[in-house]
Parts: C-alpha cells; structure tokens; sequence
C-alpha cells in the first residue's frame, strides 16, 4: 500500500507530525520498533520522570512545609513500590492516547525498525526478521536520540548498579549514596528523585558549573539551593572510569585542569552525560543522506539532501526537546501539504523540573555580552511575592533581559515554584516581539506569582514598584 507520509518514530515528534498530515488529508502510516507509542518522551523519559519529580516532592512537602502550614499529619511514609504503580498508569495512560489518536486519525502503524531505502521506499524489519517495504510519496524521519554516555569511557550498563536514565526511573529500592555523572538537567531531576527519597547524591560534572548553557546567574544560586537541599558537587571533574564493585560501584575521576585522582564509591551510579541522536538501522549511512556530527543536515523545510525525505526532532539541530519536536512535526506535514510550516527557534523555553523549577526562553545574559548586544537587565525576587510567602516559596529570582535601544525582550529566566508555568507569558511575548514594557504594563492578578515576572519587566524599562 502507498502512502502520502511515512513517520519512522512516533515520539513527540513523529506522532504529532503523523497527526497533523492526517488532519490535513493525507493518507499515513507510522513505524515504531517499539511495543507501545511515544518514544522516548512517553515511556522512559519526559512522562515518568515527571510523575516520579511529582510524587517525591509532595513527600517532601508533606515532611517539611506541612507542620508550617499547620498541618499535621505526623510523619509521613514512602512507599517506593506505589510510587513506581504511579509513574506506571501515567506512563500507561499516555501512550494508550497515542495509540487511540492514531486509530481516530486512520493512522496505519508498523512495527519494526524502519530503514529508508530509497526516495519512496521505506523497508520495516519485523522482531521475527521480516521485511516489509513501505512505499510513500514523503519519509519524515523521527527516530529520537539514545543515551550518549561518557566520551572515552568504556561503561557497563546494566541499568541495577550502573544506570542510564532508563533504569534511574525503575530501581528497586532507595539508594544509600547515588553519583550521578553530569550536572545537566537529566541528572539533577533524577539526582532530585532520589535525593528527596532519601539518598545521598554527588554530582560529578566536567564543567564549572551545573546546568551548561543556563544563564550562568541563575545556575549558580540554583546550584547553591541544591546543595541545601544535600546535594554535593564535583565540579570541573573528569570521568575516567566507573567500575562495578562487589557491592555497588566506583566512579574516578580528577579535575579537568589537572590533579589527583579521586575515588568515589556508591550504592548506584547514574549516567546522565547527555543523548545522541538515534540513527542504528534507519538507513542514514547512505552517501546521499548528508549527516553532520552525528545529526542529519536538513534545509530550511526540514528535507534532507535526498528528495521527500525528511527529518525532525533530535536527529537533527538544535535543542533535544520534546515540545521543539512537536513544532517541526506540525510544520514539516504543513510544508508536505503545501502550506508555510515554521518554527522560531528563539522562542523555545526549556525547563528543569525540579524544586524550585528552573525554565528559560531566548538569550542568556552570558551569551549577550560575548555577541556584544547591549541589553538591560531586570531582576524580581520571589522573597518580595506576596502569594511566594502565602505558600512558603520564596526560593529564586525573575530575570530579563531586553535590547538597549528598542526594549525588545531578548530572553527571560525564572528561578522558582512554577517557573515551568510562568514562562510561557515571556515566550508569548517573544514570539509577537513584545518589548518589556508592553509586559510590564500588562495587568497581572493579584496576589499571583506571576507577578513577578510583570515587576521583572517593570524592572528592565523603569522601576520595579514593590521594592
């Protein structure tokens, strides 16, 4: 049977961008080697991390803020085997969506690895070996990224004692001491998890600082919120090797500019240094499929250098995230239809799900000053929040930043309780070319936390009003 679009992966990418070309008329099929729908994201990455992020932290409300509050309930137990039930159902319920959008969209599926052969032809290898051929007028490739693990490091995963994110999601019992290789936002959600459950955590980061990219402000008091929470750090550190041990695991290590080596030993070891993209079987070795560093080259309508054959998501450049995935899967299967897909990268937010959150959209100050932008700079504490007192989180800061001369707003930095939620007004606003004034006159409910991302913008033009 032919097809106007063949998806090969149905992550946030590829089954948003399965949907959308069927919504618009065309005749589509998936292929997923896969049991159940929703690639990394929705099976053992974005959904159950979040449902587990979720879980731990109304134990810790429930241990710390409740007798504040003036609830007392006594102390509280964990129950790590319900907890995991937990983040099972969401996971369940998620990919089960999936599966029923497909069927109401008249999706066909595949299951297999889906390799292109050719402009047309896509060949699905069955788990028994057999192959089918697909044909399709367009191949949308979605395949997602993998876990990239430590450069130069040979690394035995057995996902018990040595984990990737996979297995940091699913073990068994509560660890006396977690080291978590990689300070991004991987392992500090993961390290997060477990740390409120009761673990010790050691971040070994090769970097000076956690969170490589993030504005370097909000990185370094987030990382001093962290350690207060019982976080410890190894900052510009070098892997050179994690070993399994008896009992547990060792990981070496020595400080990037040169030292002594250090040992440290630990009950599990997470390794969180980032993903690659995905391309094992797709076909992507092929000579006229032009491929940089790993990812696939693609023009500015997400086609690669072989004709109707696209590609989307981590595959290709730019951030690995899923919501970046979904964008380009709306407007690739817009472009196929013949409409004007588009996708502006600067106003992409990017969250950390921990407590508090940390979310970002746009430019870093860091990154201003290196392109020497001149911009201003405003800054609102959540101390000074009225409903941030009402519920105990006062934790962090709003910052942003805009252009000097025009006061368009260039990038936005929440460091707080709800930061994932509140940055979306400065993405908005970014994606129309607000200025921080048109934010800053904007009335805000009161008493909200968003208001202090209204007296940040305050802030960058004129004066905040409640300091």
């Amino acid at each position: 049977m032919a097809y106007d679009v063949v998806v090969i992966g149905s992550g946030p990418g590829g089954y948003v961008c399965a949907i959308k070309a069927a919504q618009l008329g065309m005749k589509v099929a998936v292929v997923e080697k896969r049991a159940t729908f929703g690639g990394t994201c929705l099976n053992i990455g974005c959904i159950p991390s979040k449902a587990l992020l979720h879980a731990s932290e109304m134990l810790a409300e429930a241990e710390h803020s409740f007798p504040a509050l003036g609830i007392e309930t006594g102390k509280p137990k964990m129950n790590l085997k319900k907890m995991m039930e937990h983040k099972d159902k969401t996971v369940d319920a998620n990919v089960s969506g999936v599966a029923f959008l497909f069927k109401k969209n008249k999706i066909d599926t595949f299951r297999g690895v889906g390799r292109v052969m050719d402009t047309g032809l896509v060949a699905v290898t069955g788990e028994d070996g057999k192959i089918e051929e697909v044909q399709a007028e367009h191949i949308v490739i979605a395949t997602g990224s993998d876990v990239a693990g430590i450069p130069g490091v040979e690394v035995d995963i057995d996902e018990k004692t040595i984990v990737s994110s996979t297995g940091g999601l699913s073990l068994e019992k509560v660890p006396g001491h977690l080291v978590v290789v990689g300070g991004g936002v991987i392992g500090l959600e993961l390290g997060s998890v477990w740390a409120r459950l009761g673990a010790k955590v050691t971040v070994v980061e090769y970097l000076d600082a956690i969170l490589g990219g993030m504005d370097s402000e909000i990185a370094k008091q987030f990382q001093r919120m962290l350690s207060k929470q019982g976080f410890e750090f190894r900052l510009g550190s070098k892997v050179t090797g994690v070993k399994k041990a008896k009992k547990g695991a060792s990981v070496t290590f020595e400080p990037v500019k040169g030292g002594d080596a250090e040992t440290l030993d630990a009950d599990v070891v997470l390794i969180a240094t980032g993903r690659r993209p995905y391309t094992e079987g797709a076909g992507l070795e092929r000579d006229d499929i032009r491929m940089d560093r790993g990812k696939v080259v693609v023009d500015n309508r997400y086609q690669t250098s072989l004709k109707r054959v696209y590609a989307i998501g981590d595959v290709i450049a730019g951030p690995m995230l899923a919501h970046k995935a979904e964008d380009e899967g709306i407007a690739v299967a817009e472009i196929i239809a013949g409409q004007h897909g588009h996708v502006n990268y600067d106003a992409i937010p990017s969250v950390v799900y921990t407590s508090p959150e940390v979310a970002s959209v746009g430019r870093t100050e860091d990154e201003l000053k290196k392109a020497g932008v001149a911009y201003k700079v405003g800054k609102f504490p959540f101390t000074a929040n009225g409903r941030a007192r009402a519920m105990l989180h006062t934790d962090g800061l709003v910052k942003i930043l805009a252009d000097a001369a025009t006061d368009r707003v260039l990038g936005g930095h929440i460091l707080g309780h709800g930061a994932g939620e509140m940055i979306h007004e400065i993405t908005v606003l970014m994606e129309f070319g607000g200025s921080s004034e048109d934010l800053g006159r904007t009335t805000h409910a009161h008493p909200t936390m968003s208001e202090a991302v209204r007296e940040a913008a305050l802030a960058t033009f004129a004066k905040p009003i409640h300091m």
